[in-house]
């Protein structure tokens, strides 16, 4: 199975990303099928809501107690320590806890298995420089990318909105920018917005985008 992955992982890459080496090689394709799916404290106590992957209802950052996630995130690793679902969920509370050096193994382990969730916040925190370190507009803006391909909402009109107000403007050998996915993605997203505001930023975007 990993081998697989690994194969449909080079398939995705950007086409001019080879020359200066590939910062993604060990991203893999994520398959839930792959990981246990049974709810722990973990997931009661750290899931985020907006994550597609999460198997209970998530909370926001205001309601999180960080001890007791941290605890029993931990808890939950020591029996599936390599579950990318636990693994990001252990990131961010460390990451809320402003302890960025200590979440750092657990987010790579959780994007390295390509977990769509991951994908999106490591883009997201890559372009923003959220946890106090230089910004890389462009390699966040390609995992960004590939979390909209993974079905992340945030990615699908996240991505979009990036690259229409020209954040990406400067990179060269990625993110792929490439106007006919940016459609579809957010055509996906349109089929799964949730609001009214939701759907205004789409048609909103899809109108900039048929201008190009």
């Amino acid at each position: 199975m990993k081998k697989i992955a690994t194969v449909i992982a080079l398939l995705i890459l950007p086409a001019n990303a080879g020359a200066q080496g590939n910062p993604f090689k060990d991203i893999q394709v994520y398959d839930r099928a792959d990981w246990a799916r049974d709810v722990t404290d973990c997931d009661r106590l750290a899931a985020h809501p907006g994550d597609p992957e999460k198997v209970s209802g998530g909370l926001e950052r205001a309601d999180i107690d960080l001890d007791a996630a941290i605890a029993a995130c931990g808890e939950a690793l020591e029996s599936d320590p390599e579950n990318p679902r636990l693994n990001y969920q252990l990131a961010r509370v460390y990451g809320y806890s402003g302890q960025h050096q200590e979440g750092d193994p657990y987010r790579t382990k959780a994007l390295n298995a390509g977990y769509p969730q991951s994908l999106f916040v490591v883009g997201y925190i890559r372009l923003e420089g959220w946890d106090g370190r230089g910004k890389d507009v462009c390699y966040g803006g390609e995992l960004i990318r590939r979390s909209a391909q993974a079905g992340r909402f945030a990615g699908l009109v996240g991505f979009p909105h990036y690259a229409l107000n020209g954040v990406f403007d400067d990179c060269t050998d990625y993110p792929r920018i490439d106007f006919q996915e940016m459609t579809h993605f957010l055509e996906r997203a349109e089929a799964e917005a949730g609001d009214y505001y939701q759907r205004l930023l789409i048609v909103e975007l899809k109108s900039r985008l048929s201008d190009q």
